[in-house]
């Protein structure tokens, strides 16, 4: 009997996961969210003071005051309003601290609220704003040559001295890993110095520009390859525009059935940022074989692919609790297969398309909360070729996919020890037909655990929950986990599969020490398919070493 080459969808979905696991670990964005100390002013007015007049309006008058109109309505708190109430010394202070807290909790940090000499008997108190502005941005005293201002720091020089301008830059600069830096905000220097006026001074410093890392896990496929190494090099503000730029290579390394049969990969990404914006851009390559025994003689089966995508994002609000970001992107995938070196034109793939998409972190007391949405559309740029499957309407290269994705982080503790809980959900709405690498799959480490990911379940919707407890039951470094996953997929090819439905199961310990991570585990199915096909335990580990 002859054997079956694997589905040429099968490798490129797995590929397509891994590599998305791959760039969140390299691609992972600092959060910088410093504290702005306010003076008390939660306390309730007090009654009775004398001498005292009766306020009816309150005003903010000076030099940007009409920009801090807003700020006025902390006076007057539903349950305790300043206006129409009889106010002395005390109460007019508290009132004027409830309006400077909101003022800083905006970010301006250094604009003041001041109360001048004045006749209350009229019933207006009339409040004078000082503006916080920044009057020099500099590097400290030592600072290497390579370190970059210009496209970090949001605000420049006259601007309103603003507490998420300078997070924003933090975080600009603590985007390359092996960078530091801080920020102190010391009295204005220089001459004609003018009420308000500070100076914003960075220290920052890079401990290197290189970073290598190696990997090795067994995520692969018994027809590809088992065992798979990853190398990445990392280079590190290499331009000194406080740019990142890394190159991935991966290889199996054995392991699955006999017979000459492999794979291969590399990633190249490059970022810069500016201000609130980042542009990135990603390419990727991938190949597989594998010998195929036909019924007179063995043939080689082979699978390319290659992805490109342009992608700019903008910070569109932040405040001390979250910020959100809108991005756009434009991309191209081509695939390919052959037997002998011959293709196989059926099944030649070369689409292009744009995407677009809100990302939304909130932080909620100890908890991070992430949303994401994006909508994605093939065009019929880059001649992108017809799909096959639109002659049966199965398919189309002018797809239409709606995706979404939420993640809870909540760390706890029970008596002293230290345990978190992580649900993740991820889910694919279509709008049009989708080709096989579309389509939403289900079945392994990166979707439902439990699995060994031979076999998949893939159509043109899904989603997926994944749910992890752990604790860190010997130090911070060390969690034990125990992780419970469901999923499912539905659309029109459904009909095509054995089911819809899975569930898994896992139990693992992961961590690190020094420069080496890891992860070790063990997951079992609690819910598929009678026919699907899996290992009744799977096993499975990632090894790392950074340096």
């Amino acid at each position: 009997m002859a054997a079956e080459p694997v589905a040429p969808e099968q490798p490129l979905l797995r590929q397509q996961e891994r590599e998305r696991v791959l760039r969140e670990q390299l691609e992972a964005s600092p959060d910088v969210r410093l504290k702005a100390s306010s003076d008390a002013g939660q306390g309730r007015l007090p009654a009775n003071e004398s001498p005292c007049f009766t306020i009816r309006h309150i005003v903010l008058e000076g030099e940007e005051s009409a920009s801090f109109q807003w700020a006025l309505r902390a006076a007057n708190p539903t349950s305790d309003p300043a206006l129409g109430r009889c106010l002395g010394a005390a109460g007019i202070n508290l009132t004027m601290k409830r309006i400077q807290n909101l003022i800083i909790a905006r970010g301006f940090i250094t604009t003041r609220v001041l109360a001048a000499p004045q006749d209350l008997s009229q019933g207006t108190l009339a409040l004078v704003l000082i503006p916080g502005r920044i009057k020099h941005i500099r590097f400290a005293d030592g600072t290497s040559s390579w370190a970059t201002l210009w496209n970090a720091m949001p605000a420049q020089p006259g601007e309103l001295l603003n507490l998420r301008d300078i997070e924003q830059a933090l975080e600009n600069f603590k985007r390359v890993p092996t960078a530091e830096a801080d920020v102190q905000i010391t009295p204005a220097g220089g001459t004609d110095v003018k009420p308000g006026e500070s100076d914003v001074v960075i220290v920052w410093k890079q401990a290197s520009v290189a970073r290598v890392s190696l990997s090795m896990d067994d995520s692969g496929s018994k027809d590809t390859g088992k065992y798979q190494g990853n190398v990445s090099l990392s280079l590190d503000n290499p331009l000194s525009l406080n740019d990142l730029f890394y190159a991935s290579f991966s290889h199996n390394l054995g392991g699955g059935k006999s017979g000459d049969r492999g794979s291969q990969g590399h990633t190249l990404y490059y970022s810069l940022p500016y201000d609130y914006w980042q542009l990135g851009l990603t390419s990727s390559e991938y190949d597989y074989h594998q010998t195929v025994a036909g019924s007179n003689q063995s043939y080689d089966y082979q699978g390319r692919s290659r992805n490109n995508e342009l992608k700019l994002s903008r910070l569109i609000y932040r405040d001390a609790m979250r910020k959100t970001s809108a991005w756009a992107s434009g991309w191209t995938r081509t695939s390919s297969n052959y037997i002998d070196d011959t293709e196989i034109e059926v099944q030649r793939r070369r689409m292009a398309g744009w995407q677009m998409g809100l990302d939304h972190r909130e932080f909620i007391g100890s908890n991070t909360l992430d949303l994401g949405l994006s909508y994605r559309r093939g065009t019929g740029a880059f001649h992108a070729l017809r799909a096959p499957e639109e002659d049966l309407d199965e398919g189309t290269s002018r797809s239409k996919i709606i995706s979404a994705s939420a993640q809870l982080q909540t760390p706890f503790r029970i008596g002293t020890q230290q345990f978190r809980y992580i649900g993740a959900w991820r889910s694919q709405w279509n709008r049009s037909p989708l080709v096989a690498q579309d389509r939403f799959s289900i079945g392994g480490r990166y979707s439902v655990r439990g699995f060994d990911g031979e076999q998949i379940l893939s159509a043109e919707r899904g989603w997926t929950l994944r749910n992890d407890l752990g604790w860190f039951a010997f130090q911070n470094s060390q969690e034990l986990y125990l992780g419970v996953d469901y999923g499912e997929v539905g659309g029109h090819s459904v009909q095509y599969l054995s089911g819809n439905r899975l569930a898994g199961a896992v139990v693992g310990i992961r961590g690190g020490y020094k420069q080496v991570s890891y992860d070790l585990f063990l997951g079992q199915p609690l819910m598929k398919p009678k026919t699907f096909e899996t290992a009744d335990v799977t096993a499975g580990f990632n090894l790392s070493w950074s340096f």
